[in-house]
């Protein structure tokens, strides 16, 4: 679906010119190529990958970077907190042996771009795509089964590595919520529920609400809780042509949570991506029981109420939907009755998943 072009590319390679020529200590100006990257959504972090050529004490340098701009205007994620996305990003670089990318600077002056920034090194792999989703086409759809079993592993060891992080040594702590109640799952739920009343305030998402209902009659013991990469999946981890991680992207979701929560939305995030397109599962996804095993043999730590918080995964997936639904309308991509919110790929997966428990749920 296209998405409205909000940025002029000259003007912010003006601006990033002189700020890099500051930041760098350039002997005179740098030079900005034009911008590669998956450019601006309008409602997600903003990635610029920029090329740069200038001069420092006489050398000729090149170099590339990559920019995330946090988000202006329509926002999918409220009270989304940027600056958090980049303590993330060091404390694990700089602390840890999960490979994410350096990250070099953070800028909160709006007058350069618009709104925030931070800078990192350029990692240059493959991603597997979102759209059309890797079951159904795309270089994962296309290669073989070990390097996609390969590639779903190196997912998994990394939600398993990100567990094992001690978010307290790294100075993490105000991942936490308090307003929103008890660490963990308590704050979880809240979050959610307040995104889910900010899109009902406009148009119902039933599905959503009838999974939040069965998660509110069904809670879980309290767990550990553990710094949670939030939105964990094949998608967000950049490999190798042979399927080796080489970075973990995308931070936009962290917090702090139950184990489970992780896996689960790993797993229903592939589940959506071949069952909710309606095209079978690839060779060399292995099932549910062996990536259990994986992690937990990985992380030292078992997994429970992984049922329970696949259902969590689905719920967040209608709000995310819903919220995107309102803001197509917004820009005039949806028919202002379109029914998205109420219907759409995630709302009957998640019926299906609300079935398979015991509960009634319809669309």
């Amino acid at each position: 679906m296209p998405i409205p072009a909000q940025r002029d590319a000259d003007v912010s390679r003006t601006a990033l010119a002189r700020w890099f020529a500051t930041t760098l200590g350039a002997d005179g100006d740098v030079r900005v190529g034009e911008f590669r990257g998956p450019g601006a959504t309008g409602f997600s972090n903003e990635t610029l990958i920029v090329d740069l050529a200038y001069e420092r004490s006489g050398a000729a340098v090149e170099e590339s970077y990559v920019v995330r701009v946090a988000p202006t205007g329509y926002t999918l994620f409220p009270d989304a907190v940027f600056e958090a996305q980049y303590d993330v990003l060091r404390a694990l670089a700089d602390k840890t042996s999960v490979p994410v990318p350096a990250v070099h600077w953070f800028e909160r002056d709006t007058s350069v771009l618009g709104a925030p920034f931070f800078v990192m090194e350029e990692v240059r792999g493959v991603v597997p795509p979102d759209n059309p989703p890797y079951h159904v086409a795309g270089w994962l759809h296309d290669v073989g089964p070990e390097v996609r079993r390969r590639i779903w592993d190196g997912c998994i060891d990394t939600i398993a590595d990100v567990h094992a992080v001690d978010w307290r040594d790294l100075g993490l702590a105000h991942l936490e919520r308090p307003e929103l109640g008890e660490p963990g799952l308590d704050q979880q739920l809240a979050y959610y529920t307040r995104f889910l009343e900010s899109i009902e305030a406009h148009e119902p998402v039933p599905m959503a609400r009838r999974a939040l209902d069965w998660l509110l009659a069904h809670p879980p013991e309290p767990e550990e809780l553990v710094l949670c990469w939030g939105d964990a999946r094949v998608g967000n981890v950049m490999y190798d042509d042979a399927g080796r991680r080489l970075a973990v992207l995308d931070w936009e979701m962290v917090g702090l949570g139950a184990p489970s929560q992780d896996v689960a939305w790993a797993l229903l995030l592939d589940r959506h991506h071949s069952e909710g397109c309606g095209v079978p599962r690839l060779a060399g996804f292995p099932p549910t029981e062996e990536t259990v095993a994986r992690y937990e043999a990985r992380s030292g730590r078992t997994l429970r109420a992984l049922d329970y918080y696949e259902v969590f995964a689905a719920f967040r997936f209608c709000v995310i939907m819903g919220k995107l639904a309102l803001i197509f309308k917004d820009w005039g991509l949806l028919q202002p009755d379109d029914g998205m919110a109420q219907d759409n790929t995630a709302t009957r997966l998640t019926a299906t998943i609300l079935a398979e428990r015991g509960a009634v749920a319809t669309v």
